[in-house]
């Protein structure tokens, strides 16, 4: 090689110079390409860092708030702020007629029945138990699509459903199988408010591809919002206001821009960066995260049951992403 550079000295000055020019750019390129990786994931840590906080800020809000009143709070705030964001981005809410209803279903699956029961169950259980159910969602929405959308689930994804239905048991009844407890009862509502956030996303599948999600999400924030105000301004009107302090009215703006606007512009922008797979596993870390956060601002003791629960309700949560 050094021989051929050394008989053609004009050409061997103006490789090397390419090869050097190219060498360069290409660790400019290497570099722009991991700083965009690692940009990545610190939006994803911060995300799940919010969506952590979600469930302490939940907890700590609902011991002052009736949940009625707190769903129909964040849920008028988070859809008049995704309603300004798909604003700035794409124009006003246009679905077409045929799709409203589909919407309103939605909006009573992901408002009326998962925000209502997640927020009415936190008040009797952990807020570490609501962020371990709420991670078991691609379990729930793998075998919910089996049973109504007829997809099929292969023979590890079924393994992996068992597995994290056996974490689920191990932590619904960390303090004895005793259905009349109120901790059971806020364990089996919170399982119950999944179940409806994950037929919201079944009923919206289509919609998401039609709209997108931004904008299916929004449609179903102000449907949900709607449908609830009966019953959720009657319990607001019953919430005294006057008491209610500066942590309290912060928890609820927390709830409505942090977690339903915020965090959800965090996920999707990652989702367009890096694979779905990689983001879904970030987001087996918030039970973890939502532990941690309890240890520290709640006083909150972890069991031998939870650790083991998770460990066994995360595995098999990974075995069905990969399976």
């Amino acid at each position: 090689m050094g021989i051929l550079l050394k008989s053609t000295g004009t050409d061997a000055a103006t490789n090397e110079g390419g090869s050097l020019e190219f060498s360069r750019r290409r660790r400019i390129f290497t570099v722009e390409f991991a700083m965009k990786k690692v940009n990545v994931y610190v939006i994803l840590a911060l995300q799940q860092l919010i969506s952590g906080g979600t469930h302490i800020v939940a907890k700590v809000v609902v011991a002052d708030v009736d949940p009625a009143a707190l769903t129909f709070m964040r849920s008028i705030v988070a859809s008049a702020g995704l309603l300004a964001v798909l604003w700035t981005r794409s124009g006003p809410l246009r679905i077409e007629r045929r799709d409203w209803g589909r919407v309103a279903l939605m909006g009573f699956l992901g408002v009326s029945l998962n925000q209502f029961l997640y927020l009415y169950g936190l008040s009797y259980t952990t807020a570490a138990n609501g962020a371990l159910l709420y991670a078991a969602t691609p379990v729930f929405v793998l075998l919910l699509s089996h049973l109504f959308l007829k997809e099929t689930i292969s023979l590890k994804k079924s393994i992996g459903i068992t597995i994290a239905f056996i974490g689920i048991a191990i932590v619904i009844f960390e303090r004895g199988v005793d259905l009349s407890s109120d901790y059971a009862m806020g364990n089996f509502l919170i399982l119950v408010a999944v179940i409806g956030w994950t037929l919201a996303m079944i009923v919206g599948k289509g919609l998401i591809v039609r709209y997108g999600a931004l904008r299916t999400t929004a449609a179903m924030m102000t449907a949900g919002a709607v449908i609830f105000a009966p019953f959720g301004l009657f319990s607001t009107l019953q919430v005294p206001i006057s008491m209610l302090g500066a942590f309290d009215w912060a928890g609820i703006l927390y709830l409505a821009l942090g977690t339903s606007i915020l965090g959800y512009l965090l996920w999707y922008h990652a989702l367009g960066r890096i694979d779905a797979s990689k983001v879904a596993v970030f987001a087996n870390g918030q039970p973890v995260i939502a532990a941690i956060l309890s240890l520290v601002f709640l006083d909150y003791t972890i069991t031998g049951s939870f650790v083991t629960g998770s460990m066994i309700t995360i595995a098999g949560i990974i075995i069905t992403q990969r399976g």
